[in-house]
Order: C-alpha cells, then sequence, then structure tokens
C-alpha cells in the first residue's frame, strides 16, 4: 500500500473503496446520534470526493464547497423567514429565481463551481419557501459534516495527482524511444501500429498538461518547471513527426547503411537517456538521471554524396538536446517529485 507504482495502477479500487468506507461513516454518525436529514452529510461526501481522484484538487473543491453551501444556506434560510413572517409566497419564488439566475450567469467561467452549489443548496435548505427553518439549519449542519469527513477520508491512501504525472511520463518516453527506434530502423510511419504509438503520446501529452495545477500544489513545483518538462516533450514528439516525414528514402540501403554509421552514437545516447528516464520515473532511482554521459562522436559522411541528409542528421541531433535538456530538468527537480 505504500508503493506508490501500485497505488497508482489500483488508484479506482482505493478511491471506490475510500469513497465507500467515508459513506459509512456519514451513515453511522448522522444515524448514530439521530441527526435529521443526515443524508444530506452523505450527499455532501459524494459531491466533494466522489469524483476526484487526486489529492490536489478535494481541498480546493471542499473550500468551493463550503463556501457555495454557507452562502446558499444563509440565503435560504432567509427566504424561509420571509415567508414565515411576510406570507408572500409571490416575492419567495421570484427572489429564488432572480437569485438562482444570479448564480448562474458566475457558474460560467471562475469560480463556476461555488456559483453553481450556492444555488443548489438555496433549493435544498428552503425548498420551495415552505420549509421549517429548524430544517433549513439542520441541513446545512449536515452539509458541513459531510465536507468535514470528506476531507479526513481524503487523507486516507491518497492518490496524488504527480503519481499519474510521473508514469504518464514514464510510457510517453518509452513510446518516444519505441518510435524513434522504427523511425531509424527503416519501418513505415504509415501503419496502424505507428499511428497508434502516435496517437497514445499524443493522449499523454493532454493529460499532462491536465494534471499540472494538482501536481504543483502537491509537491511545490512551480508552474513554470513544469511547463519546462511539458515544452520539452512536446518538442521531442513534434521532432519525432518531422523526423518521420522526413526520413531518407528507406529503399536504398547504401544511404541507410551510411546514416546509421553516421549516428550510431546519437542513436545510442537517445536511447539511453530516453529509457534511463523512464526508468527513474517509474522507480524512483533518480540517480540514472545524473550519470554523465559520454559524448556522441561520429564519422562523417561524404558530404558530396550525401549532403541531402544533413537536414535529416541535424533534426536527429536537435531531438538529443530536447531529450538531454529534458533529463536535466527532471534531475533538477527529482527531490520534489519523487514522493
Amino acid at each position: 500500500m505504500l508503493d506508490p507504482y501500485r497505488r497508482f495502477r489500483y488508484a479506482k479500487l482505493i478511491h471506490a473503496v475510500r469513497v465507500s468506507l467515508g459513506l459509512l461513516a456519514t451513515i453511522l454518525l448522522t444515524t448514530g446520534i439521530n441527526l435529521p436529514h443526515g443524508e444530506w452529510a452523505s450527499v455532501t461526501m459524494l459531491v466533494v470526493i466522489g469524483g476526484l481522484q487526486h489529492h490536489g484538487n478535494i481541498g480546493k473543491k471542499a473550500a468551493e464547497r463550503a463556501i457555495g453551501t454557507l452562502l446558499g444556506a444563509a440565503i435560504g434560510l432567509l427566504l424561509i423567514a420571509q415567508q414565515a413572517w411576510l406570507g408572500m409566497q409571490w416575492l419567495t419564488y421570484l427572489v429564488m429565481c432572480v437569485v438562482c439566475g444570479f448564480f448562474s450567469y458566475h457558474a460560467i467561467g471562475k469560480g463556476g463551481y461555488t456559483a453553481l452549489l450556492a444555488g443548489i443548496t438555496v433549493f435544498i435548505v428552503a425548498g420551495h419557501g415552505d420549509n421549517p427553518v429548524s430544517d433549513g439549519l439542520w441541513r446545512g449542519v449536515d452539509i458541513l459534516i459531510g465536507i468535514a469527513l470528506a476531507l479526513t477520508f481524503s487523507f486516507a491512501l491518497p492518490s496524488y495527482a504527480v503519481y499519474s504525472w510521473r508514469y504518464n511520463l514514464a510510457d510517453s518516453l518509452r513510446d518516444c524511444a519505441t518510435i524513434y527506434g522504427r523511425i531509424i530502423a527503416g519501418q513505415p510511419v504509415s501503419d496502424d501500429e505507428h499511428v497508434k504509438l502516435m496517437n497514445r503520446l499524443n493522449a499523454l501529452m493532454v493529460q499532462q498538461r491536465s494534471l499540472m495545477p494538482s501536481v504543483s500544489k502537491e509537491v511545490k513545483m512551480s508552474m513554470n518547471e513544469l511547463d519546462a518538462v511539458q515544452r520539452h516533450l512536446r518538442m521531442c514528439i513534434c521532432t519525432l513527426e518531422i523526423l518521420g516525414n522526413t526520413r531518407p528514402d528507406a529503399s536504398d540501403p547504401e544511404v541507410m547503411a551510411h546514416l546509421q554509421a553516421s549516428m550510431n552514437a546519437e542513436h545510442q545516447q537517445i536511447r539511453v537517456q530516453l529509457i534511463g528516464m523512464a526508468r527513474a520515473l517509474k522507480t524512483g532511482a533518480t540517480q540514472r538521471l545524473k550519470r554523465p554521459l559520454e559524448p556522441a562522436v561520429n564519422s562523417t559522411l561524404d558530404a558530396a554524396v550525401y549532403y541531402p541528409l544533413e537536414g535529416y542528421r541535424s533534426l536527429i541531433r536537435q531531438f538529443a538536446l530536447n531529450v538531454g535538456e529534458l533529463r536535466q530538468e527532471l534531475a533538477k527537480t527529482a527531490s520534489r517529485w519523487n514522493i
């Protein structure tokens, strides 16, 4: 249970057990002390952590839920009081519609989750204005209990976003190594296997972007540092796409043989770095990232005959440079993401 990789692999199962135990706790607590409308504590538990797999998001969502709940509960209680004292049903309906329209306006954009929950809580507490004041108060209390329990259970074997970030990045680097190997070996770049690998690599890169805010909160890495890693990965993927489309004619064995011979050191260095980074990310053995590399020294090609290949060789050197810079970024931040 303390192994990050296993917790990443079984994150959904752990999350399901955590939520189930949290719901059981809310049920036992609210029924044990006979709290009215205790079901709202369970509802809140599901709202706060039911759909949140990563620990970095839970605190923010819980705070938004608490603010929205308190605001909505206060407005709901005022509506109940207005209905009880003045008895103006039409005024209650009008104010409810105006208030919820206001919250809906702000539900689109920043702070939208808080605004949406505030509007929902108005109806949870007040109903259509005919709920007793005591019911509204108890529902507000139940919701706050649900928030407190949700935060408590969120710390039980949390699934950190940095785990997903690490292991997705490791998979991306292995795919980069596989795709690069296919390109330099002259394998077709239009077949299903190559396209599948490229699509998976692009999908993983998009997932990495969505994880970055949570990772930044969890391990105190700045967004600039995470952006640097993301940028180097994106440049590697773009370079691979260009290499695949500008590769010399693989049907000419003499050209490919000379190209392989002249770039063998770069090929070896690129593979060592990609696989080494992937292993360091997956196992936590970050010393791999700090091992010095032998400088790549290659023979030269006959400039008169193979001058058109210089552009392709330059792309490979640029790819090697991007891979090296990515390795340096990971080594520099290893003490924070290796948790």
